[in-house]
């Protein structure tokens, strides 16, 4: 009989890989949860209303900072080791998941930050296109990683809209604000209700004994080619139906009675978003 061999937990991976690779311990290690949604699904990029809550899979990254201008970081989950510049522009962006270390960068960088670079050793057990996530905890924990390094004082909202910008711009995915941003406040037992509009935030606590159970349905998507894009232009057409710069700004009521003469599909999408944003206020009451 051969006994089972038990992984070291990420925080212990992280940390002992590098001492391996780079000779000595880590000076930083961050961690950045995935999440899931308990509801509020298409509202966040409707400037509406989610209520997700982060949950014990994450991102981790063991660092220290490193002189010149090229930050280097080793996946252990890809057994890639790669360097990035730090004055990298969209026009040099490639594709794999050091993309989402080097927008994030960008976006830093883009915004006034001065980056001191880093070198470290990057692992996630946030499953890859499960819808868990995993890249805006790559982001946020990147951006911890540059705070650390380069004494950017961490303000959570501003931190994940960088994030956010990173994954539009550079990596090429139109979400809206709710992953990065429950990434970067989520609460230990709480869910998080957010205005995507103002980034107005309320924990709301988690029923006493509650346990969210997230099943694996073993189907995969990749939300840059996917219909994602599409449901965005869809709802931006049924707020122009409304005349307003979002379907936020549309009661359930203002929907019912307006709504007449818009296409099925765009009517479809717009009812859902404009009932989904009432559900999630009464849902966030309710748990209070």
């Amino acid at each position: 009989m051969v006994a089972a061999t038990v992984p070291l937990p990420l925080h212990e991976q992280v940390t002992s890989a590098f001492a391996e690779r780079f000779g000595e311990p880590p000076t930083v290690v961050v961690r950045a949860p995935g999440r899931v949604n308990l509801i509020g699904e298409h509202t966040d990029y409707n400037d509406g209303f989610v209520l997700p809550m982060a949950i014990e899979r994450a991102a981790w990254i063991a660092l220290r900072p490193r002189a010149g201008n090229d930050a280097l970081a080793v996946s252990l989950d890809y057994g890639e080791e790669h360097s990035f510049r730090l004055d990298d522009s969209p026009s040099a962006r490639g594709s794999g998941w050091l993309e989402y270390l080097r927008g994030t960068a960008w976006a830093l960088s883009d915004a006034g930050h001065a980056l001191h670079a880093w070198e470290g050793i990057v692992a996630g057990d946030v499953p890859i296109g499960a819808g868990l996530s995993s890249s805006a905890a790559l982001e946020l924990a990147t951006a911890c990683a540059f705070a650390a390094v380069s004494d950017i004082p961490w303000d959570a909202p501003a931190m994940a809209r960088l994030a956010q910008r990173a994954e539009n711009e550079w990596v090429g995915m139109n979400c809206g604000i709710m992953d990065q941003m429950i990434s970067a406040v989520g609460q230990r037992g709480h869910a998080v209700l957010i205005d995507c509009r103002s980034l107005e935030l309320r924990a709301v606590p988690l029923p006493p004994s509650t346990l969210v159970v997230v099943l694996d349905t073993a189907t995969r998507r990749g939300l840059v080619d996917s219909a994602y894009n599409e449901r965005r232009q869809q709802c931006s057409a049924a707020a122009r139906h409304f005349g307003v710069v979002a379907l936020r700004d549309v009661s359930v009521g203002e929907f019912a009675e307006g709504s007449t003469g818009m296409d099925a599909t765009t009517m479809q999408r717009g009812r859902h978003v404009v009932s989904e944003n009432a559900r999630t206020l009464a849902a966030a009451d309710a748990m209070a």
